[in-house]
This record gives C-alpha cells, sequence and structure tokens, in this order.
C-alpha cells in the first residue's frame, strides 16, 4: 500500500475513532480469560473501523515473536454493536502473496465449535491447534465472517497486506479468490502459543512510532519488531514474546486515535498471555494536541498505568518521548511540557526501568529535533533507521524483571 493510501487510511480511522465506542468496549470484564501456559506471539490493538460487510473472508498476515505449539488466536468483536459470527477459522503458513504453503491450513475450533458467535463487546480465544510453529513465521489467519458485528473491529494501520474476498474460502490455500488487498486486520487480535515454562513476553504500549508509521510496508520494520529479532538472538532471554500495542495517535488520557492507554490498559495489554514487562512509550500526542494538558496530568496518566501493571504483577519500562520540533504542532510551550515530562520519566523511580528513547534519536545539534539520519520524514516518525536504534537501545535485561503482583 502507498504511503498516500496510509495516510488516507489515517485519516478514516482517525475519524471514526471520534465515534461513541460501546461502554463495554473499555470494559475489563470484555476480556476473555487467559489460557494456561500460552504466550503472545503477536497481537495488534483493536479498535473501531467503521460498518463492515458480512459474507466474507479475510485471509490475515501476521508475524510470530516466538515459536511454540497449540497456536491459538484471540478474536474480537470489541466494538461491534451486534453479534459477529465468525461461520469458520483457519491458520496456516504464508508462501508469498495470499497463497498458503501446502498442507499447512489447518481448521480452528472454539470450545470444539467451528464456527462462533461473539456477542457485543466480546472476546473469545479458539482451541490450541496441534504442532508447532517457530518464532519469524507469516502466519495467515483466515476468517470467514458470516455476519458482522455492524462497527468492525480491527487495526487499521497494519503496514502489512492482507487479503479480502467474498464467501467462504478461508480453508482454500490458493490465492485465486482472495483479489482484493486490505492494509488492516480485521477482528483477529492476538495469537499465542504455548512454550512451556520459563517464557515470558513483553508487551509495548504505544501510538504511531509503536504502531510503526513511516517503517517500511511488508517489512516488519516497526521498532518492536527489531526488539522480537534481537530477543531471539539472545540464548538466555526468558522474553521472547512481543506484542504491539501501538495505534496510531493514541493518548494516554483522552479518546480518539483509538480509546485512550489508561482505558485500552487490561485489554489490549494486561488481557495478553504470558506477559512479564510492559513497556511504556506514549505521550506525544497528549502534548501537541493543545488540549491543555501540563506534566502534572500526563504524569499522573502514567503513575495510574504503572501502578496497574505493578498489580496485576508486571514489570514496567518507561520510554522517555521523542523530540518533535518541526512537526506543524510543535511549540515551545509543547516543548517545555515534554522537557519536564521527560526529566520525570528518567528520575521518578516510578517505573522498574527507564528507555531513555530521546537520547537515542536526538540530534546533538538542535535536541529540539530528530537527528535527520533517524528521521522519517515529518520530524515527529523514526524511519526504518530510527525504528532499528530505538531497539537496539532497549537494555534486555530490563525486559526480564519480576514482580509478584499487589
Amino acid at each position: 500500500m502507498s504511503r498516500a493510501a496510509h495516510r488516507a487510511l489515517i485519516a478514516v480511522v482517525a475519524l471514526a475513532a471520534t465515534a461513541l465506542a460501546p461502554a463495554h468496549a473499555s470494559s475489563a470484564a470484555a476480556a476473555a480469560p487467559v489460557p494456561d501456559r500460552s504466550v503472545v506471539s503477536w497481537a495488534a490493538s483493536a479498535h473501531r473501523l467503521g460498518e463492515a460487510p458480512s459474507d466474507r473472508s479475510y485471509r490475515l498476515v501476521v508475524r510470530t515473536s516466538v515459536g511454540g505449539s497449540g497456536v491459538r488466536i484471540r478474536v474480537s468483536n470489541a466494538f461491534g454493536d451486534r453479534p459477529l459470527v465468525i461461520g469458520s477459522a483457519y491458520a496456516g503458513l504464508r508462501r508469498s502473496g495470499a497463497r498458503l504453503v501446502a498442507g499447512s491450513n489447518r481448521k480452528l475450533r472454539f470450545a470444539g465449535a467451528a464456527s462462533v458467535t461473539l456477542a457485543p463487546g466480546e472476546i473469545r480465544y479458539s482451541d490450541p491447534l496441534p504442532g508447532r510453529t517457530e518464532a519469524g513465521s507469516d502466519l495467515a489467519v483466515s476468517l470467514y465472517v458470516r455476519t458482522s458485528g455492524g462497527a468492525a473491529t480491527g487495526h487499521g494501520m497494519a503496514l502489512q497486506t492482507s487479503y479480502a474476498t467474498t464467501g467462504d474460502h478461508a480453508a482454500e490455500e490458493r490465492d485465486g479468490a482472495y483479489t482484493e488487498q486490505t492494509g488492516s486486520w480485521f477482528y483477529l487480535d492476538a495469537v499465542g502459543v504455548d512454550t512451556g515454562p520459563g517464557t515470558g513476553a513483553v508487551v509495548t504500549l504505544g501510538d504511531s512510532i509503536t504502531d510503526g508509521w513511516q517503517s517500511t510496508t511488508d517489512k516488519n520494520l516497526r521498532w518492536p519488531d527489531f526488539l522480537a529479532r534481537r530477543l531471539r538472538q539472545e540464548p538466555g532471554s526468558t522474553v521472547q514474546g512481543v506484542a504491539n500495542a501501538g495505534i496510531s495517535g493514541n493518548q494516554v488520557l483522552a479518546d480518539g486515535g483509538g480509546p485512550s492507554a489508561l482505558t485500552r490498559l487490561d485489554r489490549d495489554v494486561l488481557s495478553l498471555p504470558g506477559v512479564e514487562t510492559v513497556f511504556l512509550f506514549e505521550g506525544v500526542n497528549d502534548i501537541k494536541a493543545h488540549s491543555g494538558v501540563t506534566a502534572a496530568s500526563l504524569t499522573e496518566g502514567y503513575r495510574g498505568i504503572i501502578d496497574r501493571a505493578h498489580a496485576a504483577g508486571k514489570c514496567v519500562v518507561a520510554a522517555t518521548v521523542l523530540p518533535f520540533k518541526g512537526w506543524s504542532e510543535w511549540d515551545p510551550a509543547g516543548e517545555a511540557v515534554r522537557t519536564e515530562v521527560n526529566d520525570w520519566i528518567r528520575t521518578s523511580g516510578a517505573a522498574d526501568a527507564v528507555a531513555d528513547f530521546d537520547k537515542v534519536l536526538r540530534s546533538p545539534y538542535d535536541p529540539e529535533r530528530i537527528l535527520p539520519t533517524f528521521d522519517g520524514g515529518d520530524h515527529l516518525h523514526p524511519n526504518d533507521k530510527g525504528m532499528q536504534a530505538l531497539a537496539d537501545s532497549v537494555r534486555l535485561g530490563d525486559l526480564e524483571c519480576h514482580r509478584t503482583g499487589g
């Protein structure tokens, strides 16, 4: 998908997000129980995508971060206003485009049934599939949506080409029926695997920078993707799963680009299986929105996220806010807030560890700007090199922190 098309998509998603979501969409009660022994291998935070048609098949391509047996998918009707009926679901290995590796496409079941109906706001896990799926695989999850839940639940800016068609073609391994391409993921928000004891995951809670905007489409070059590759190459690391909980336009305090980080924390982060560490990297959208957000109000929001994560037994790594001078909404007042917020992140001790992303990407000649070699071109989002620099700067030992909750 071209960058122009992605910009149009972002505008549509942002417009859709301004509509009032059902009250249950942000409820912790809507999250499905976490399966035993499972660790999240992929995730994409859901938000409202607008109305979606029935009688559609989606072939959704995702990249696993940790390998294991017993693949499960998590399907979501969090933003639907009527029942969602998934008539059939399959998972296989992608060969190229929408074509699958022969013999790899296997039927998923839900509590033993071939189809599943999700009430408005409901999230469900599939039963585990037998066999092993390797880390770094392109998994193709095919869903036949017999009846949509009205408003579609999904992730708008996938930066990954997936495929769609009319009718039930979920079981097919060939690509002939999948004549439509889409840059979004529909109804699928997580994939987990059984890894055995001693393996956990990190969830990166963020905005469009974490979501990957300005990284190259279809190449898995978001900074959490680079982090997943580093973890796979670290033989002693117990943290292997990486779940991307970034949403373009997301804020800590206010809804807009999806529900706020405070609102969606339980569903998008704490409910995912096997999570040991939350990586908190948000705040620039709150600052540049010119909505009266102060450093005190933003750090209070951070502390709320950190306290809830700690109460759930998760460690927290907090990242400093990147410079954004040159972006149209930058001004000295916002810069002052960013500076004060970053000082708090570095010195408060509220989080278990700090990732100083500001220091990694800022220009030594003008610290209020991203270094040009890392700038994606809009002075806010890093390019592929910047994404890798962020991931390379993370101290992997900080992700190994363990808490008992309470």
